[in-house]
C-alpha cells in the first residue's frame, strides 16, 4: 500500500512488527483458559469480526483489542494525534464501527461478546478469567 505521507524507517520498523493475532495479551489469556481448563478455539474467521477466543459450547466470542487500534479513550487520544492525522484518525474510527457492527450481528445470532482491552489483560489477567468464567454459568 502506497501512503501519502512519508514514515521514517524506525516508524516503518516499528508498525512492521505489530501482529494482528498471536499478541501477547491473546497467548497469556489462552494459557490462563487452558490453566482453568475451559475449552476454546483460536481466532474463528466463521465468525463476525474473527473473534480470538470462542467457546463454542456457551455461544461466547472474545476479542482482545489493542489501545491505539480500536480506540480506547479515543476522545481524549483524538486530541493527541499529531502525525498523520489524516489517515489514522478516519482509520481508527473505521475499526470502532466496524467493531460495533460485528458486536451488533454477534449479539443478533445469539453469542455473547466479552472485549478486553490488551493492558486489561496483562494488568489483570485473573479478573479476565473471572469474567468469562462467570458467562459459562
Amino acid at each position: 500500500m502506497v501512503y501519502k505521507f512519508k514514515v521514517s524507517a524506525k516508524r516503518s520498523d516499528l508498525m512492521r512488527k505489530i501482529r494482528s493475532d498471536r499478541t501477547t495479551p491473546e497467548i497469556l489469556l489462552q494459557k490462563a483458559l487452558r490453566k482453568a481448563k475451559i475449552k476454546f478455539r483460536k481466532n474463528c474467521s466463521a465468525l463476525a469480526g474473527k473473534p480470538d477466543i470462542v467457546l463454542l459450547a456457551k455461544k461466547i466470542t472474545v476479542f482482545v483489542d489493542g489501545e491505539f487500534w480500536h480506540g480506547y479513550r479515543w476522545k481524549q487520544k483524538k486530541k493527541k494525534i499529531r502525525d498523520n492525522r489524516n489517515y489514522w484518525i478516519p482509520k481508527i474510527e473505521r475499526n470502532i464501527a466496524r467493531d460495533r457492527k460485528h458486536n451488533r450481528k454477534l449479539k443478533k445470532s445469539g453469542w455473547q461478546v466479552i472485549r478486553f482491552w490488551q493492558q486489561q489483560v496483562i494488568k489483570d489477567l485473573p479478573r479476565c478469567i473471572q469474567k468469562i468464567k462467570k458467562s459459562l454459568r
